[in-house]
Order: C-alpha cells, then sequence, then structure tokens
C-alpha cells in the first residue's frame, strides 16, 4: 500500500480507561481525544494497539458504560475516511463486532504483517509473547476460550464488570512500577520475542508492540526496529510514520 502525499500512519496504545477511578480516566480520556483530534488532518491510517480500556465485555445488548468522548471521536474519524485499526491486550480481549458495526473498524486478536510503502511492520498488543509468564498463558487461554466467555455473559453486567475491575486493581497492585524501567534487552521479553522472529522472516522492518508500557526504540539490525509505544498513564506517547521513516514520539497537551 502507498501513502498519500502529506499523509501518516500513527500507532499508539494502553489508555487502560475507566482505572484507577473515574475522575482519573476521564483526564486521560480527554488527553486521548484531544490526540486524536489533532491528527486527523494528516491521518491516514491510525492504529490503536491494545487496552483501550482496563476492562471491556461486549453483551449482546449492553455496552459499558463511559467513555463517549474517546468512542464519539473515533466515529468521527471513521465518518471522515480515515480508516481505524484495533487490536485486543489483554485488558479489553473479549471485544467482538461492536468497533466493526460502528466504525467499520476491523478487530485484531492476534499479531498481523502489514506493508506500506515496501516496509513490512509487524503489529501486535504484545500479551503471551517470548519467553516464560506461563501463568497468564495459561490465564489467556481459558479467557479466549468461548464457553467460558459464555458462562462470563449470563451473569449481570454489574456484577461481571465489578468483578472484572477487581481482578485487575489487584493485577496492577502485583505488577507495581516494574513497568517504569528499562530491563536490558536479554530481559525485555518482547526484544527477546522480536529478535527471534526476525531469524525467521529478516523482512520485517519494524515490530510495533504495546502492553509493556515503557516506550522503546530499539535497533534489531540495520534496518529493523522494535517499537514498543509506551502508554497514555504515564507517558503519553505515539508512533507516526510518514512513508519513509517511523519515529517515536511524545505529545505534550
Amino acid at each position: 500500500m502507498e501513502l498519500k502525499a502529506g499523509k501518516k500512519i500513527y500507532f499508539l496504545s494502553d489508555f487502560h480507561l475507566g482505572a484507577p477511578n473515574h475522575l482519573d480516566s476521564l483526564l486521560r480520556e480527554k488527553k486521548v481525544v484531544a490526540f486524536l483530534d489533532s491528527i486527523k488532518k494528516d491521518a491516514a491510517e491510525v492504529f490503536i494497539v491494545g487496552d483501550i480500556f482496563d476492562f471491556w465485555f461486549e453483551y449482546k445488548t449492553v455496552v459499558p458504560r463511559g467513555y463517549t468522548r474517546l468512542l464519539g471521536k473515533l466515529a468521527e474519524l471513521a465518518d471522515s475516511g480515515i480508516q481505524l485499526h484495533v487490536f485486543v491486550g489483554n485488558h479489553d480481549m473479549w471485544m467482538k463486532d461492536y468497533f466493526m458495526q460502528e466504525f467499520n473498524t476491523p478487530v485484531y486478536f492476534e499479531p498481523r504483517i502489514f506493508k506500506w510503502e515496501g516496509q513490512q511492520f509487524y503489529i501486535g498488543h504484545g500479551d503471551g509473547l517470548g519467553p516464560g509468564d506461563h501463568g497468564f498463558k495459561f490465564i489467556k487461554k481459558i479467557f479466549r476460550n468461548p464457553f467460558c466467555q459464555w458462562l462470563f455473559g449470563i451473569l449481570h453486567p454489574n456484577l461481571g464488570i465489578g468483578l472484572a475491575n477487581y481482578l485487575s486493581r489487584k493485577s496492577r497492585e502485583k505488577t507495581g512500577d516494574s513497568d517504569a524501567l528499562f530491563l536490558g534487552a536479554e530481559n525485555e521479553w518482547l526484544i527477546v520475542y522480536a529478535k527471534e522472529y526476525f531469524k525467521q522472516n529478516n523482512e520485517i522492518n519494524y515490530f510495533i508492540f504495546g502492553h509493556r508500557h515503557y516506550p522503546i526504540d530499539y535497533p534489531l539490525g540495520d534496518r529493523c526496529r522494535y517499537i514498543n509505544l509506551g502508554d497514555w498513564i504515564r507517558n503519553f506517547t505515539y508512533a507516526c510514520f510518514d512513508g519513509n521513516d517511523l519515529q517515536l514520539l511524545h505529545w505534550k497537551d
């Protein structure tokens, strides 16, 4: 695919809207919306690479309360002709068809390869990739199981969403500030994963992930880079591809 002159592709992830409380989430949502508004003039496509919400579950006839500013802005961008792409993360993996119906936005459940201007992009949220973390990988299989999703879906939303928010809060307490430092290339599991994948497919130019919450631009070779998009909790970082090069940038309101 080719980009029209002056057009760009944007990548961002990890808003975790809904956490840790309504006020903080609302302030963060307004920042995300302001950023999306600032790029609508030159954006050809926008990739949101997982964990838009701290929890999201699409019941058959119920959509979780809140997030009206973000959903409205996404609808505006889609209606203006900007192609949106959404990857599910480990906090909002229970998406179904709501985004496709409302915004004509494809929702991806696994990493995908895209190609623009002769350059290949391997894009995914990043959860469950790389070595270790076997406990989460086992839990992810349970959460992704259609029967388990059906069981959760028969719970009343007040009970189901309340339980999910509680578990999410406990998970954050356990994680603490472990995402505030670079762990070194040998301990950054997504760098390890990207290196191994690159050995099998050395035509990839950019590995773009979220999940880690720490912005990273790490060279994997002369023409390949690993990009972690950071988050919109403390870093407010995103990536931008102009047809020639990709930059990892910090947004200031």
